[in-house]
């Protein structure tokens, strides 16, 4: 850890004597891209770049990640916010998933809700800011029952803006393992809740940090060791993984992300977070009152 923190630091006055800014004006406009610090007008391309790499990967490398399990937890997630029109209800839901590429929870989400409540005419829009991306989900959707339907949309937007969404028009916002590649968290938080309806549900489902210190040493050791070496051995993309994991690294703990998806406006039930694996990954839930 202590030599991947002395690189980052090599890095950044590398990048710094590059922009040639002032210190006043890297920490007002610079930001993080996992543990190196680039101009914030910068990161959406970096992103955007890393993305494009994975893109034809990313299922694969999700089931590297995180040994299958990520699965399971959007599974979990699925049943756990139990979306679906009502035999007795006449308005249909609107559903947005957010970085929602391949399409895992949209799927997974209107699958749900046609098996459980028989609910064949809510809508579902993915957006991502990756056309790559966007593009593995929509092949992957000619493979579904969904193939060619005006129910679900696959379209190329910015989460922290979301400029083609209108005000107060959905009912569930999902995102899951998407959030921590935004620029600006706190206004992506502050989108979520302008595209959501009054009693709108914004759900989240991102890596988190681990409760077990003895748990936490054994996934850092696995997390900066081996998931790189597997991304380039899979994916023959070392950097973009090394990327991945540091930016599971920089992104906020469960209470500090609990407290953001509140001051966005949202009522938050409890304590705002469920766990899972022992803090691997998180549930955010919020509520737009």
């Amino acid at each position: 850890m202590v030599g991947i923190w002395r690189s980052s630091l090599r890095q950044t006055g590398r990048l710094s004597r590059q922009f040639g800014t002032s210190r006043a004006v890297r920490d007002d406009q610079m930001t993080h891209f996992g543990f190196k610090t680039v101009p914030q007008d910068q990161k959406e391309s970096l992103v955007r770049g890393v993305f494009s790499s994975v893109a034809s990967k990313y299922d694969v490398m999700n089931d590297v990640m995180s040994l299958g399990i990520h699965r399971l937890w959007k599974k979990h997630l699925i049943e756990k916010l139990d979306c679906g029109m009502r035999p007795n209800s006449s308005d249909p839901l609107h559903f947005l998933d957010v970085a929602g590429g391949t399409g895992d929870i949209a799927f997974g989400l209107l699958d749900h809700a046609k098996q459980k409540y028989g609910d064949n005419e809510s809508t579902m829009v993915v957006a991502d800011i990756n056309p790559e991306m966007l593009a593995e989900g929509a092949k992957r959707c000619l493979s579904t029952s969904y193939a060619n339907s005006p129910r679900i949309q696959f379209l190329e937007q910015n989460g922290e803006k979301l400029d083609a969404i209108e005000d107060n028009s959905k009912d569930v916002y999902t995102i899951a393992f998407g959030i921590r590649n935004f620029t600006n968290i706190q206004a992506g938080l502050d989108t979520a809740y302008r595209v959501l309806k009054p009693g709108g549900i914004f759900a989240c489902l991102e890596f988190s940090q681990v409760d077990n210190q003895a748990l936490d040493y054994i996934y850092q050791t696995y997390s900066f060791s081996l998931l790189p070496l597997m991304g380039q051995l899979i994916a023959n993309d070392r950097d973009s993984y090394q990327y991945l994991v540091e930016s599971i690294q920089r992104f906020p703990n469960q209470e500090t992300f609990a407290n953001m998806i509140r001051k966005a406006g949202f009522y938050v039930p409890g304590k705002g977070y469920e766990n899972l694996t022992f803090g691997v990954a998180a549930i955010h839930i919020g509520v737009k009152l």
